[in-house]
């Protein structure tokens, strides 16, 4: 199992309020939990009108799966929005889940 998280800032250059960056983040978010069935929500500069950092979250059954489910991700959003930066991490997870301690689950 491996997890990828990104963290990805985008500049909303257009936006003139707050208000108008909402409607972006929303559109771009509900796209993107459509289109790709991630995790994704704003996480950081939720003050500032033509800036936004957005984080995203997913779970695959491998490495390479969850990397290019990632890059498709991101590749989607750059799409839509301009990005100022991305940062993009994977961790994976063997199956020492399944040790001694966890015996109760494979009842």
């Amino acid at each position: 199992m491996t997890v990828a998280i990104a963290r990805v800032t985008l500049f909303l250059g257009e936006s003139q309020s707050l208000k108008d960056k909402r409607m972006v983040l929303r559109k771009v978010k509900d796209l993107v939990r459509n289109k790709f069935n991630v995790s994704i929500a704003q996480v950081s500069e939720n003050d500032r009108w033509q800036r936004a950092v957005l984080g995203i979250s997913l779970v695959g059954s491998d490495r390479k799966f969850a990397e290019a489910a990632m890059d498709e991700v991101l590749r989607f959003i750059r799409g839509h929005v301009s990005v100022s930066n991305e940062e993009k991490e994977l961790q994976s997870f063997g199956d020492e889940l399944l040790g001694p301690d966890f015996k109760h689950w494979e009842e």
